[in-house]
Parts: structure tokens; C-alpha cells; sequence
């Protein structure tokens, strides 16, 4: 097993790495930029040491200084969280070389899973559907408005590199597809050195649901089922459950299947999640593959009893999975609402001197953290302060436990998110399950 680590990240990711890593005896090892000198993660650790000023090209993306330290303390391992450096294939491959395990797949796969064209045919290879679309690179204006009008209109053009919807955009007409291919292809060569695209086809009215799965070096894989996350802004999450309330036992057990497909035919290992497009016939399409493990992951953990980062860290050590598909089940219903920093009305960040924070507690709650009451939140980094995850032993249970608790934060000198979480939770169509990737922007003003 892996005795020391160090956690190439910040915010409530690190402090629940920490939290497994005190509970199998593994010494942890934080890093924090100047602005992050009194974060919870950075008390928690057994050792803490600064990397750098506040901007993340000079902290949090600093990869040779990392590794630096990592090798200066004598670490096994380093644990990249999500983010930052987590799918940066060259920092995977410059942790082996300098014989640091790295908590999550090779760099191979990262690398190939970070371009939405490779991995979009690698998953056609492994027989999981993909939506329609060109099958690469489109290299010019008129090439792609060609695809696009064999395909139909809306369309969606892609970047290949980079995530969270940057590079991407739909059109709906030939005027359209021509400003933005050219202005995404500028933005994605700018922000991730790459700049080709491809061309989808705009599916209506789906839902994001992915599935987890876990790999080991000695052959095996199981998924952990699945995560809805349908509720997003400028495509980010923002309110996750499992089980989804939409997919049939059939449509969960074929989706399932797939998803492990996938992970053996890349040889995959460690945690990872197959992203996919559901549409209203439960018909569903790969997006995208995660190589790390995912901010809504503490869903997963509380419907299978499974802690994913402690099988993170036993695969990266060369430990079987000791877990069998069949003997996985799930157990009610668990709900995540991401609490940001942020105008609700806006989106907004709201950086400032949070004056008192003070989370709801019960037994039924678990609370993911990042601040504490007097902490300054800065304009550096994300805007999420916090995670807010319910369990309860149906879906309606785990909606009344998620009123109740978001009711309950106490929070001063900043503005939050929480007003538009109460408003999402207490709108009929979400208690309903009628949740597609355009809820927020169809009913919440």
C-alpha cells in the first residue's frame, strides 16, 4: 500500500482525499498557493508546503514543482483530484518517469481520451453508440457546413481538446456555423493548443447521466451504475442524484454494460466515468470519458458503500478490485447540490470575506468543504465553496432532506447559489424527474 502521498490540488477535494487517506493510515502531503495559506485542506495534512502565488499557472498547474516536492518528501504517490492537472496527459507521464505512482489511468489513455475525436472513435471501436457526426478533424469552413447540412440542423461544433463547454457551440443555420467555427476553432488553439473541430448533431431535450466505473491492473471491471446530472449552467453541474429517475432496469443494465466495454477495450484503469446523452426514448450517446475521478462522485459512494478514492488508491497500488458486478447494488437515493460562491441570479462570482459559514448537519447529511467562517474567498479559483450530498431511503425522502438542510446554511458577507438550489428542488417538473440539460434555462429566471 502506498505510505505517503501528496495532493496536486486544492478545496474540499483535497480535504476528502485526506479523510480516506487518515483512515487507511497513508500520510498526506497538501500544497497551497499564497491565497491559500489558511484553507481547510492545507490544516488537515500532515505536511504542507507552498507552491507558489495565487494564479494557477504558477501554483496549481506548476507541474515541475509538484513533482519537486513530492520527490523532496519522499512521496509514493500523487492524487490529482479533479481538475487542474488530473487529465493532463504530459504531468501523468512526467509522474511516471519520476517513479511517482499517479492516482488514475496511463497517460496514454488520458491523452486519448482528452481528444473528443479519439475518443469518440475509440468508443465506435468498442461498440458503445456515439451521437452523429463527423468521424474526425473537419479542416475548413465549408467542409464542415457540408457535413452539417447532411446531418441536419442544430449542430454542435466542437472542439476536440479542452471541456466544460469551452470550444463548443450550437448553430442552427449555415450563418451561424460558419461564425462560430471559426471563432471556437481561435478560442480552442488559444486555451488548449489545439484547435481542430468536428461537427455533432444537436440532440433536443436529453439528459446527462454517466456511469462510474473502477478497473484494476489484473483484468477487472465493474461499473457503480449511474449518476443523473442533467441540472447544469453554461454546462456545469449543478444538482446531481443517483439513481437517475428516468432510465429502466434495462436501459441502467445495458448502459452499464457498455460503459465496461468501453473501459476494457482502453485497457483502462483506476476510476473513471463514461458520460452519456439520453434521449426521451432512453436511447443514449457517448459525450465524453473523465479519466479521474468526478466532483459528484460522493452520490455514487452513498447508494453503493463503496469510497471510490480508496479503491483509487488500492488499484494504484497494484491491489484486485475485490468487487463483484453482481454483488453491487443500490441502496435508496442520494442527492449532491454544488453550493458556489456566486450571484443567483447571474451566476456571478461573489468573491469576498465569507463572515460566518455554518452547514447543516444531520445524519442523513454529509458536507464537503472548502471555507470556514472569516475565510476569503478569491477571485483565483473556482467559485465552489462547498458540496451538500443527502441520502434517504427513497427520492422523495432525499428531496424533503435536501430542503430541509439547503434552509439551513447559515452563511454571511457573500452571496450564494443557495436560493436558486432551493428553487430548482422545489419546482414540480424536478420533483416530477422531468430534468433534461435545459431545465435551468426553461424554468429558473
Amino acid at each position: 500500500m502506498i505510505n505517503k502521498i501528496v495532493i496536486a490540488n486544492r478545496g474540499e477535494i483535497a480535504a476528502r482525499i485526506i479523510h480516506t487517506c487518515k483512515k487507511l493510515n497513508i500520510r498526506t502531503v497538501s500544497i497551497y498557493s499564497e491565497a491559500d495559506q489558511y484553507a481547510p485542506h492545507v490544516e488537515m495534512a500532515d505536511e504542507s508546503y507552498l507552491i507558489g502565488p495565487p494564479r494557477v499557472q504558477e501554483s496549481y498547474l506548476n507541474a515541475e514543482k509538484i513533482i519537486e516536492i513530492a520527490k523532496d518528501v519522499k512521496a509514493d504517490a500523487i492524487h490529482p483530484g479533479y481538475g487542474f492537472l488530473s487529465e493532463n496527459a504530459e504531468f501523468a507521464e512526467q509522474c511516471e518517469q519520476a517513479g511517482l505512482l499517479f492516482i488514475g489511468p496511463r497517460s496514454d489513455v488520458i491523452k486519448k481520451m482528452g481528444s473528443k475525436i479519439e475518443a469518440r472513435r475509440a468508443m465506435q471501436a468498442a461498440g458503445v453508440p456515439v451521437v452523429p457526426g463527423t468521424d474526425g478533424a473537419v479542416a475548413t469552413v465549408e467542409e464542415a457546413a457540408l457535413y452539417a447540412s447532411q446531418i441536419g440542423y442544430p449542430v454542435m461544433v466542437k472542439a476536440s481538446a479542452g471541456g466544460g463547454g469551452v470550444g463548443m457551440q450550437v448553430v442552427h443555420s449555415e450563418a451561424e456555423l460558419k461564425s462560430a467555427f471559426t471563432n471556437n476553432a481561435k478560442r480552442a488553439q488559444s486555451l488548449f493548443g489545439d484547435g481542430s473541430m468536428f461537427i455533432e448533431k444537436k440532440l433536443e431535450d436529453t439528459r446527462h447521466i454517466e456511469i462510474q466505473v473502477l478497473a484494476d491492473h489484473h483484468g477487472n471491471v465493474v461499473h457503480l451504475f449511474e449518476r443523473e446530472c442533467s441540472i447544469q449552467r453554461r454546462n456545469q453541474k449543478v444538482i446531481e442524484e443517483a439513481p437517475s429517475p428516468f432510465i429502466s432496469d434495462a436501459t441502467r443494465k445495458e448502459m452499464g454494460k457498455k460503459a465496461v466495454q468501453a473501459a476494457e477495450a482502453l485497457a483502462y484503469t483506476n476510476a473513471g466515468t463514461i458520460e452519456f446523452l439520453v434521449d426521451k426514448q432512453e436511447n443514449f450517446y457517448f459525450l465524453e470519458m473523465n479519466t479521474r475521478i468526478q466532483v459528484e462522485h460522493p452520490i455514487t459512494e452513498e447508494i453503493t458503500g463503496v469510497d471510490i478514492v480508496e479503491k483509487q488508491l488500492e488499484i494504484a497500488s497494484g491491489q484486485s478490485l475485490k468487487l463483484a458486478q453482481q454483488e453491487l447494488s443500490i441502496q435508496g437515493h442520494a442527492i449532491e447540490a454544488r453550493v458556489y460562491a456566486e450571484d443567483p441570479k447571474t451566476f456571478f462570482p461573489s468573491p469576498g470575506r465569507i463572515d460566518v459559514f455554518q452547514p447543516p448537519e444531520g445524519e442523513y447529511i454529509r458536507n464537503e468543504i472548502s471555507v470556514h467562517s472569516n475565510y476569503d474567498v478569491t477571485p483565483f479559483y473556482d467559485p465552489m465553496i462547498a458540496k451538500l450530498i443527502v441520502h434517504g431511503s427513497s427520492r422523495a425522502e432525499a428531496i424533503d432532506r435536501l430542503k430541509l438542510a439547503l434552509s439551513q446554511y447559515k452563511i454571511s458577507g457573500i452571496k450564494t447559489n443557495i436560493p436558486m438550489l432551493l428553487a430548482v428542488v422545489e419546482h414540480e417538473q424536478f420533483q416530477a424527474g422531468n430534468t433534461t440539460t435545459t431545465f435551468l434555462e426553461r424554468y429558473y429566471k
